[in-house]
């Protein structure tokens, strides 16, 4: 994949990716060329992501009881 390249085109993709789009690059990145570095950042960007993504709902949830 092309945004795997470098971390300079990896840096700036992960920023306009969602949490799908950075799992699947998790996951390609898992079976393919498995640099420790670039699977640690991938994972890094997800769990932000998801993170985000669970605080909302958890906030959601509070404010319709």
């Amino acid at each position: 994949m092309k945004i795997l390249q470098s971390w300079r085109s990896l840096n700036h993709a992960l920023n306009l990716k969602s949490e799908a789009e950075v799992l699947e690059l998790l996951e390609y990145e898992r079976s393919h060329e498995r640099r420790l570095s670039v699977l640690q950042r991938l994972h890094q960007r997800y769990n932000s992501l998801r993170v985000a993504r669970e605080r909302i709902e958890i906030l959601k949830e509070a404010r319709n009881v």
